[in-house]
C-alpha cells in the first residue's frame, strides 16, 4: 500500500526535475543557480531511493501485511513521502514550469528574490533532511524488517504486473454460473407464482457473497413481466426512506406515468400516500435488496400494502431478525455450495479454455485445497478462479497462491474470510489501479459513478500515466475497464452503443478499501452517523450526509489535497474561504449540488488546483482571481447560475473541460433548450480544451474556434446560418471530435454543415436543414458517418422522408426526430437500421402513416411516440418488433386507445402513455 504514496511522490519529483523546469529555474533566477542545482541534485537522490523502495514494496509478499515491525516501518515511509510531495509542490510554486500534467510557473506580486532565496533554502534544508530520513529507513529495514522471501523472489511478483489481457472476474453469477441453485430457484418460483392472493413476503437469508442477490435477480428477470408493475431497489445500511420510496416510484413509473408523474415536489408523507394508493390496485413485485435492519423493512411495509391481488415482496438480507419478518414458511436460507458444486464452478473459471474445464492432474490436490478455503461461497470461488486463470499452471506457482490464501483465511483476526480473499484481489492490482480503486471507496455507499466524472477526477488527482499518443482521459477509461474486468467495480449501465456509463462499488469491497485508505493515509470519508478522523488522514476528504458545521472538526487542513462534499450535505458560508486560506496545496475541490452562491477571491491562491466542481450550485459569478489557477484542468459550472466568465479565463491554458451551460427547456423540445456563455476574446489560447459546453456563437468566438483542435465534445448555441461556413472550416481541424451539438438562434436559421467528421459518435442539430442536406452533407454519408451512433434532429422542418437517406448510417443505435419532419408518412424498410435500439418520434403533427416492414430495426428495444397526429393509424408491421421492451405513447388523445389495443400483438412489451385531453 505504501507504494501508492511513493509512486505519487516519484511522479511529482519527475515533473520538478524535467528539463524544462531546470532550464526555466536557471533562466529566471540565474543568481541562485547554484542553490537550485544543489536542490535538484538532492531531489534526484531522493527519487532514486524512492524508486528502489517502490519496486521492493511492489514485490512485497502478502504475509507481511500484519507484521507489526513492517507496518511501523511503512508508516514512516509514508510520512517521508508525503513531506517530500509537499516540498516539491513548494518548489514548483516558486519556480514552476510548463508541462501538460504538472504545475505552471506562478510568482506572487511583490515576491522579491531575497524572499525567494529564503524559501528556496528552507526547501533545500527539508529535502536534505528527507535524504537522511530515507537513508535511516533503509538501514532500519536491513536491520529489522525482513520484507522479501529471498528464496522465492521471482514467484513473489504480482499476478497482473505485465499482463494486459487479464481474466474477466465475474461481477455476479450469470445464468451458466448459477451452480447448485436449482432447488432454491424452483422454490422461489413456486412462492412467487402461487395462486395465493395474499401479499407474501419472501426472504433470502445468508452471509455475504453467497449469491442471494444473483439468485433473486435471476428469478426477477424471468418472472417480473407476470406482474402489473415491478421494482428493484437496494437498501443500504444508511438508507433514506424517502430515497427508497422515490426509487420504487421511479422503477414502477416506467409502466404507469399517468399516475406517478408529479412526485418531484412531494414530501415523504405525500410520497407514501401516493405510492400506497397506486399499489392498492396493482399486482406488484418489489425486491428490497440487502436489508440490514427490521426498522428498514418496517419503514416501507406500511406502504407496500397487502391488496389481495397476489402481490409479492422479496427481501435479501444477512440478518436473521430481518428474515424473521417473512411470511410463514417463506424464508429461504442459502448455504455454501457442496464440494462437488464448488469444484465445478471453480474449474469453469480457472480453466475456461480447457476441454470440459478439466483441472490438470498435477494441480488437482492444490486446487482442491484452494476451493476448500473458499468455504463454498460462490462469488468468492468465481473471484479466486478468475485470478488463477491467468497464472502459470505450475505446481510451484499454485503452491505459493495456496499458501498466501491459507494464511489470509486462517490468521487474519480483523477481516472475515470474504474480506481476506477480496484483499488478495486488491493486493494483486497494479499500483496505478490501487489509487483509482481506493479513491472510489471514499464516496458514499451505493454511490453511482459516471464514467466521465470519474475520469476527470482521476486525471486531476494525478493517478493517470501518459501512454504513447493516448490522452489522459483515454488512459483513464482503460483503467476503469480493467477495474471492471477484475470485479473491483460493478458496471451498472451502458449507453445505447455499448460504452460503459455508470458504475458502483460493492459494499464489502468498499468496507475493505476504506479500512486500507485510513490505515495508509490515503484519505477518509466522513458522515454524521459514523464520524471520521481528519487529522491522521489529511490528504483526501469526502463528506456526505453532513448536516452540521464540520469546521470545528478540522484540526488541520494544511496538507489537504482533495475535498469533496456530496450534495446531501450542508455547507456553511465560511467553509470555502477557510479551505482557500488553509489548504494551499488543494488539487480537487468538488462542491457540486451545494447551495454555494459566492466564490471568494482567495480561490486564486490555490495554485495547485486542477479540478473545480460547482455543478448545480447557486454561483452567479466567478472572481477575476480564477485567472491565477494556471493548473486547472476542469471547470464545471454546469447548471449553475453563471452567465458570464471573467476575461482572464482565457489565461488557463491547461484547461481541458469547460462546462458552463444550463437547460432552459427541460423537455428539450424547444428550439432553444440551453443557455451558454460568451467566452471573452482569446478563446484560441485554450488549445488543450477537449470539452466546451456551451459556447454562444458570435463573430469573435467563431473566428478562434479553429484553434481548438483537441476538442472531443462541442456544443454551440445561437448559431446563425451565416456562421456555418466558418464553423465547418473549424470542425475540419477537430479530427478527434466525437460529440457535436449545434443549435440555431431561431427556427428560421438554416444549418448547413458540409464537413466529414469520421470519429463523430453523437450528433445533435437543432435548426432548419436545407432540402437535400441529408444526401449532400458528408455528415450523413456512410463514409463520413461510419461511427455515428446517436442522431438527434430538432426543428429540421424536412418535407421529404428522411429515412432513405439516413438508412445508410447502419451503426445508429439512437434516433430522434423532434419537429424534424413535416411530411405525412414514414416507412422503415426491411434491413434498415439494424442496430437501432431507441427511436423517438416527437411533435410530428402531420404524420398519419408509420410503416415498419419485417426485418426493419431488428434490435429496437424502446419506441416513443409523442404528440403525433390523432389521425395516425396503427403502424403496420409493429408486430415484427419482437425485441421491443418498451412502447410509450405520450400526449395523445383518447382516440388512441384503439391503437393500444391493436398493438397488443407485441408480446411482452411494457406500455406507458399520457392523455392530452
Amino acid at each position: 500500500m505504501a507504494e501508492i504514496v511513493i509512486l505519487l511522490a516519484i511522479k511529482k519529483i519527475g515533473t520538478a526535475l524535467a528539463n524544462g523546469a531546470a532550464d526555466q529555474a536557471s533562466t529566471l533566477f540565474a543568481k541562485y543557480r547554484k542553490q537550485i542545482l544543489e536542490l535538484q541534485g538532492s531531489m534526484g537522490r531522493v527519487v532514486r531511493e524512492l524508486r528502489v523502495m517502490h519496486d521492493v514494496l511492489f514485490q512485497m509478499d502478502i504475509r507481511n501485511r500484519n507484521n507489526q515491525v513492517y507496518e511501523g516501518w511503512l508508516e514512516e515511509v509514508r510520512k517521508v513521502a508525503h513531506v517530500m510531495e509537499d516540498m516539491v509542490d513548494e518548489y514548483l510554486y516558486l519556480v514552476g514550469h510548463e508541462h501538460d500534467t504538472g504545475c505552471c510557473f506562478y510568482l506572487k506580486k511583490g515576491f522579491t528574490k531575497p524572499r525567494y532565496l529564503v524559501s528556496l533554502n528552507r526547501i533545500a534544508f527539508k529535502v536534505k533532511e528527507i535524504e537522511k530520513d530515507l537513508a535511516h529507513l533503509s538501514e532500519t529495514k536491513n536491520r529489522w524488517v525482513h520484507m522479501i522471501n529471498n528464496g522465492d523472489a521471482s514467484s513473489s511478483s504480482y499476478i497482473v504486473k505485465r499482463s494486459k489481457d487479464l481474466a474477466n472476474i465475474s461481477r455476479s453469477l450469470d445464468e451458466e454460473d448459477l451452480v447448485g441453485v436449482d432447488k432454491n430457484r424452483d422454490k422461489l418460483e413456486q412462492w412467487l407464482l402461487s395462486d395465493d392472493l395474499e401479499r407474501s413476503v419472501i426472504a433470502l437469508l445468508g452471509m455475504g457473497e453467497l449469491g442471494k442477490t444473483s439468485l433473486a435477480a435471476n428469478v426477477y428477470r424471468k418472472h417480473r413481466e407476470k406482474f402489473q408493475c415491478h421494482a428493484w431497489v437496494s437498501i443500504s445500511q444508511t438508507y433514506s426512506t424517502e430515497h427508497v420510496l422515490r426509487n420504487i416510484i421511479k422503477e414502477i413509473s416506467r409502466d404507469k406515468v399517468s399516475v406517478l408523474s408529479n412526485t418531484a415536489a412531494m414530501d415523504i408523507t405525500c410520497l407514501e400516500e401516493t405510492l400506497r394508493k397506486f399499489l392498492e390496485q396493482q399486482k406488484y413485485l418489489i425486491i428490497l435488496d440487502d436489508v440490514w435492519t427490521p426498522e428498514a423493512f418496517d419503514d416501507l411495509s406500511r406502504v407496500l400494502i397487502n391488496n389481495r391481488k397476489g402481490s409479492r415482496l422479496m427481501i435479501t438480507t444477512r440478518e436473521g431478525d430481518v428474515a424473521a419478518l417473512a411470511s410463514q414458511g417463506h424464508t429461504l436460507t442459502l448455504k455454501p455450495l457442496p464440494e462437488d458444486k464448488a469444484w465445478d464452478l471453480f474449474c469453469r473459471k480457472a480453466f475456461p479454455r480447457d476441454t470440459n474445464h478439466e483441472c490438470p492432474a498435477e494441480l488437482n490436490p492444490l486446487s482442491e485445497q484452494i476451493v476448500s478455503k473458499c468455504k463454498g461461497l460462490p462469488l468468492v470461488i468465481v473471484l479466486v478462479g478468475s485470478l488463477l486463470r491467468v497464472r502459470e499452471k505450475t505446481v510451484e506457482e499454485w503452491r505459493r497462491i495456496h499458501a498466501q490464501l491459507s494464511w489470509e483465511l486462517i490468521n487474519n483476526s480483523r477481516l472475515d474470510h470474504i474480506r481476506n480473499v477480496l484483499h488478495l484481489s486488491f493486493i494483486y492490482l497494479p499500483t496505478h489501479l490501487k489509487c483509482c480503486f481506493l479513491h472510489c471507496s471514499l464516496f458514499s455507499e451505493d454511490y453511482s459513478f459516471k464514467r466521465k466524472q470519474l475520469i476527470r477526477l482521476w486525471t486531476a488527482e494525478g493517478f493517470i500515466e501518459e501512454r504513447g499518443e493516448s490522452t489522459l482521459e483515454e488512459v483513464a477509461e482503460g483503467y476503469l475497464k480493467e477495474l471492471i474486468d477484475r470485479n473491483m467495480l460493478e458496471l451498472v449501465k451502458r449507453n445505447s452503443f455499448g460504452r460503459m456509463k455508470e458504475f458502483k462499488m460493492h459494499d464489502i469491497l468498499r468496507e475493505l478499501a476504506l479500512d486500507l485508505c485510513q490505515k495508509n493515509c490515503f484519505g477518509v470519508t466522513y458522515e454524521d452517523k459514523r464520524g471520521g478522523s481528519f487529522e491522521r488522514n489529511g490528504r483526501r476528504l469526502v463528506l456526505h450526509k453532513q448536516k452540521k458545521d464540520i469546521q470545528q472538526s478540522f484540526s488541520s487542513v494544511r496538507r489537504l489535497r482533495t475535498f469533496v462534499m456530496l450534495e446531501d450535505s450542508m455547507v456553511t458560508f465560511t467553509l470555502l474561504p477557510m479551505l482557500c486560506k488553509e489548504s494551499r496545496y488543494m488539487t480537487v475541490l468538488e462542491l457540486s449540488g451545494l447551495p454555494i452562491d459566492n466564490i471568494p477571491d482567495a480561490i486564486g491562491d490555490l495554485f495547485n488546483l486542477r479540478h473545480l466542481g460547482l455543478r448545480d450550485s447557486k454561483v452567479k459569478m466567478l472572481p477575476s482571481s480564477v485567472e491565477k489557477l494556471s493548473n486547472l484542468l476542469t471547470l464545471d459550472l454546469f447548471r449553475s447560475d453563471v452567465h458570464e466568465l471573467p476575461s482572464g479565463i482565457v489565461k488557463l491554458k491547461k484547461l481541458r473541460h469547460l462546462f458552463v451551460e444550463k437547460r432552459i427547456n427541460t423537455d428539450l423540445r424547444g428550439i432553444k433548450c440551453f443557455s451558454g456563455v460568451h467566452v471573452p476574446n482569446g478563446l484560441g489560447n485554450l488549445t488543450n480544451l477537449q470539452t466546451l459546453q456551451a459556447l454562444v456563437a458570435h463573430d469573435g468566438s467563431i473566428r478562434h474556434l479553429r484553434q481548438l483542435r483537441q476538442l472531443r465534445s462541442l456544443r454551440l448555441l445561437d448559431v446563425k446560418g451565416s456562421y456555418c461556413g466558418r464553423i465547418s472550416e473549424s470542425l475540419v481541424q477537430m479530427q478527434c471530435l466525437s460529440h457535436l451539438d449545434v443549435n440555431a438562434s431561431d427556427e428560421n436559421e438554416v444549418l448547413s454543415l458540409n464537413v466529414p467528421l469520421p470519429n463523430l459518435q453523437r450528433l445533435r442539430l437543432g435548426g432548419q436543414l436545407a432540402e437535400g442536406a441529408l444526401d449532400e452533407s458528408p455528415l450523413f454519408q456512410a463514409a463520413g458517418g461510419q461511427n455515428l451512433h446517436v442522431l438527434n434532429l430538432y426543428w429540421s422542418q424536412l418535407r421529404e422522408d428522411p429515412l432513405p437517406s439516413l438508412s445508410r448510417l447502419s451503426n445508429l443505435t439512437h434516433l430522434e426526430f423532434t419537429r424534424a419532419y413535416n411530411g405525412e408518412q414514414l416507412a422503415f424498410l426491411t434491413g434498415w437500421f439494424p442496430k437501432l435500439k431507441i427511436l423517438y418520434l416527437i411533435d410530428l403533427p402531420n404524420l398519419n402513416w408509420l410503416e415498419i416492414q419485417q426485418g426493419a430495426m431488428a434490435s429496437l428495444e424502446r419506441l416513443y411516440l409523442v404528440n403525433l397526429s390523432s389521425m395516425m393509424e396503427v403502424p403496420p408491421g409493429i408486430e415484427f418488433l419482437m425485441p421491443l421492451q418498451f412502447l410509450g405513447f405520450f400526449e395523445i388523445t383518447s382516440d388512441f386507445f384503439w391503437l393500444l389495443d391493436q398493438c397488443s400483438v407485441v408480446g411482452g412489451t411494457q406500455w406507458r402513455y399520457t392523455l392530452r385531453d
